[in-house]
């Protein structure tokens, strides 16, 4: 059925505009002042309202087994949670055990997320290497349509990627045209420091932030962004938390290196005062790394998304509920590191963005969508009011207001980290693949009607790159030595 959007104001990421917008067959057809509505279609009324690119949401974790335990979280209620507040695709992780065939991993995931209401996508994590890693990378990339690798620097002992594996992986994925990504923590500097502080009688969550100092994460993001420097593959660095992170990702993008740097909405907005409450329900609820930082970290990361050196925001969507928490309730280490957010984060960010003049309205199109969309190459496709793109549309009332509450949000999880909060600003009407899916504060969705995005590998410098690894010709940073040592 067709899908007329009457009325509104059309926002992108690059002009806004009064206009009128034709859905049908899961596409835009039309954009245009007056347009007819065609026989039996739905029309909404969107005066007085933004019509914008739904949501992406470039990390999630949904159905995740973690830390001994699942996030409760699935694929189904995970996107219908998502479509309540405006987004219309995510980007999930496959993340393979050590040993285990991510092909075999790959399509387990592809398995669990068939049940997903709205788009999806997956990085694949590279958590361990031989050489069948290295060809399931090709086949993931030219047959199933993956151009991301993730990359986990921490969590020593399961998922870490060492330096070698990191070398390894960057060097495959520049050949294949692929993305590489990282989670950046010291993995070594994090396991001894628990280990100290557990060591310390401090054993409750509030020693969870203790043993992830931001230097932690400084030091990882600028050995990621330096590996990635010599090899010359672009990198993309998840949900920065710091300073340090921002600086190194800064450093490199004025260098002219190919850098880009992902914030969750959480780390904009949440303090480490949360670790400070005496109730162990409450801080175990903030358990999440890298964890939440003191405010001085907040007004950098805000500073960065405005500079345009962060180009994306995230959630991080990775929820375990107070019982699943409970498992590190006499050892820190122990509790399952996550928080919810996919059906917020559009709010809260409009709220303390664009209503606070952080960012216009363009802008947050573009770090709430239409950058993730062009960094992982489904742009227009995804990201755009365009004819031809994707109907996955949100209009926007700017003048609705809400307090989020665990009570009332359709997230799986007992706990919402913005609870309490009230926020101007929401989604009147989310459409998905052409159809509206949630209206009037009521979800419409159907089990499993989801797509999985193929996201090509990428053309023009990244082929450039490709060819010149395959030739075995050096990067520009051994030329640079090259040239320093010919011509000492």
């Amino acid at each position: 059925m067709s899908v007329l959007i009457k009325g509104g104001t059309v926002v992108t990421a690059e002009q806004s505009f009064r206009a009128d917008v034709l859905c049908d067959g899961g596409k835009i057809q039309a954009i245009g002042k007056g347009l007819d509505a065609p026989k039996g279609a739905e029309i909404i009324d969107a005066s007085s309202q933004y019509v914008m690119p739904g949501g992406i949401d470039p990390h999630t974790h949904m159905q995740l087994p973690f830390m001994g335990t699942v996030a409760s979280e699935d694929f189904y209620s995970g996107t219908a949670a998502g479509l309540a507040g405006g987004t219309t695709m995510i980007i999930d992780f496959v993340i393979p055990n050590p040993q285990q065939n991510i092909l075999e991993a790959y399509k387990q995931w592809r398995e669990w997320a068939e049940k997903s209401v709205a788009d999806y996508s997956f990085h694949v994590a590279i958590t361990w290497w031989d050489d069948t890693v290295e060809k399931d990378m090709e086949t993931l990339v030219k047959k199933h349509g993956v151009n991301s690798f993730k990359h986990f620097m921490a969590y020593k002992g399961a998922i870490m990627a060492d330096d070698e594996i990191l070398v390894n992986s960057f060097s495959k994925a520049l050949q294949l045209g692929a993305i590489v990504t990282v989670h950046a923590e010291n993995g070594d500097l994090v396991f001894r420091l628990q280990q100290e502080i557990y060591d310390m009688g401090i054993t409750g969550p509030e020693g969870h932030p203790l043993s992830r100092p931001p230097p932690v994460e400084g030091e990882a993001a600028n050995r990621a962004i330096r590996i990635a420097e010599v090899l010359g593959v672009p990198i993309y660095i998840v949900h920065n938390s710091c300073k340090q992170s921002l600086e190194a990702i800064t450093r490199a993008r004025n260098e002219g290196q190919r850098v880009f740097g992902e914030v969750l909405a959480g780390h904009l907005l949440i303090d480490d005062s949360v670790y400070r409450d005496p109730d162990f329900e409450v801080v175990a609820a903030h358990v999440m790394s890298p964890p939440f930082r003191a405010p001085e970290h907040q007004a950098a990361l805000w500073h960065g998304l405005q500079s345009g050196n962060l180009q994306t925001t995230a959630t991080d969507h990775c929820c375990f509920c107070a019982d699943q928490k409970a498992a590190g309730k006499d050892d820190f280490r122990l509790i399952p590191n996550g928080t919810a957010g996919i059906e917020n984060r559009l709010e809260v960010l409009w709220h303390h963005g664009v209503n606070t003049g952080r960012l216009t309205m363009n802008e947050f199109v573009a770090v709430t969508s239409t950058n993730a969309a062009q960094i992982f190459n489904i742009y227009p496709r995804k990201g755009s009011i365009s004819v031809g793109a994707d109907a996955d549309i949100v209009v926007w009332d700017p003048e609705a207001t809400k307090t989020i509450s665990a009570k009332t949000h359709h997230q799986n999880i007992d706990y919402n980290i913005f609870e309490g909060m009230t926020v101007k600003g929401c989604a009147s009407h989310t459409i998905s693949q052409g159809n509206i899916v949630f209206a009037d504060g009521k979800l419409n969705v159907e089990r499993g009607a989801g797509n999985y995005v193929d996201r090509p590998a990428y053309a023009s410098y990244y082929d450039a790159l490709a060819k010149q690894a395959e030739q075995k010709k050096p990067t520009a940073v051994i030329r640079d030595a090259l040239h320093t040592v010919k011509h000492a």
